[in-house]
């Protein structure tokens, strides 16, 4: 976001390169980073720290040092695992046999909706999009597990209720009759209804997307703190 100049080191001539404006500063994406602290290990910023370091002070053999000692020790890792038979598995790689090279398992290459999606944040390599509409998406998929509920319910007093008013002996029916405690009118489900009627939790599903809530909620909070150390 700022100026980029080409020098011409025969006859010393500069040249500007790039020169962004204020509209095409105000248009770049917010960047949003895991704190120094919570990186593990093998995270870019932590792993190539030292690289980093010497790059920013201008030490071009310092940098150059720090990066075979990066290297190298991933050839040893390498080979270590060679010599012991241990197989290599990836978390956010897969290997595609058809272009031979490495892609990220969980990239979204969808157009960004500027109504729908509010950021992308990365938790434990993993990168998601945090969506405007997605607790809407939770409350429809949560009525519709409900109604397709309450309609195997209502199917299942109507059968109760054939059963009750077949032609079977006297003492039958009453049995019959008595083995069928199923309310005939469910038209209104509260929560305590479901709990009464069995339907204790929802579906998997409601659960998976109640958790990436949880997730997300606590993803957001993270990115505030930050936010906030940046702004102190």
């Amino acid at each position: 976001d700022g100026e980029v100049h080409i020098n011409e080191l025969k006859n010393g001539n500069t040249e500007m390169f790039w020169n962004p404006t204020s509209e095409v500063r105000r248009q770049r994406l917010k960047r949003h980073i895991v704190l120094f602290e919570e990186q593990t290990d093998f995270e870019s910023e932590r792993l190539w720290q030292h690289v980093t370091s010497a790059i920013n002070k201008g030490d071009q053999h310092k940098a150059t040092q720090e990066k075979f000692v990066l290297e190298e020790e991933q050839r040893n890792a390498a080979r270590e695992r060679r010599e012991s038979g241990a197989e290599w598995k990836p978390l956010l790689f897969r290997h595609d046999a058809g272009t031979n090279e490495w892609r990220y398992k969980y990239e979204d290459l969808r157009p960004w909706d500027p109504l729908n999606d509010i950021a992308q944040f990365e938790k434990d390599g993993i990168l998601q999009t945090m969506e405007r509409h997605l607790s809407t998406r939770m409350s429809n998929h949560k009525a519709t597990c409900i109604n397709n509920q309450i309609t195997r319910h209502k199917r299942s007093a109507k059968d109760c209720r054939r059963r009750k008013t077949s032609d079977q002996p006297s003492n039958h029916s009453q049995n019959t009759e008595s083995s069928c405690s199923t309310p005939e009118s469910v038209q209104e489900l509260s929560d305590d209804d479901g709990k009464y009627l069995g339907f204790e939790s929802l579906c998997t599903q409601c659960g998976k997307e109640m958790n990436h809530l949880k997730e997300i909620h606590s993803a957001v909070l993270s990115l505030q703190k930050a936010q906030q150390d940046i702004h102190r």
